[in-house]
């Protein structure tokens, strides 16, 4: 069966546009810290697109973030949802659940630095079952590929 070249059109535009919504991850550095064995330093910079939002997650680490433009929208299982803005940070420990991380804008793209310390060679982040986490549902990180996150919906 052959398909239309003008039909191609509107699946690529509507494919595309499905995938600029996903954060870009972009690793700067990693550095293994050898007064703390088994653990290492990463730093990555995150940019979410207009209204892009990270599924329900936790990084088993030690979490700095520092916005650097736009507006994002944070909150950990059990603490306030924040609104911050260039210059103000937040932190995540091994234990939380984020489970609020977003674009506060649907019109500006928001860009954030994250100082990360955790294991050796261990996933950035891990998805959490909502569920099991006591939290509404939201879509599951599929993989991280080239710095963009993919997400499957339940």
């Amino acid at each position: 069966m052959k398909v239309p070249r003008l039909m191609l059109v509107p699946v690529f535009l509507i494919a595309s546009s499905l995938i600029a919504q996903d954060a870009k991850v972009t690793p700067l550095m990693s550095k293994d810290l050898a007064e703390c064995p088994g653990k290492e330093g990463l730093m990555i910079t995150v940019v979410y697109p207009p209204g892009a939002s990270d599924p329900i997650h936790r990084h088993n680490a030690h979490a700095f973030f520092y916005v650097l433009e736009g507006s994002v929208v944070m909150q950990v299982n059990g603490g306030k949802e924040v609104t911050l803005t260039p210059g103000q940070t937040f932190y995540e420990g091994p234990n939380d659940i984020h489970t609020v991380g977003r674009n506060a804008s649907n019109t500006k793209s928001a860009k954030f630095s994250v100082f990360l310390v955790k294991d050796k060679g261990a996933p950035v982040l891990l998805p959490v079952n909502p569920t099991t986490a006591g939290v509404s549902a939201s879509p599951k990180l599929n993989s991280v590929q080239n710095g963009t996150r993919t997400y499957q919906k339940d």
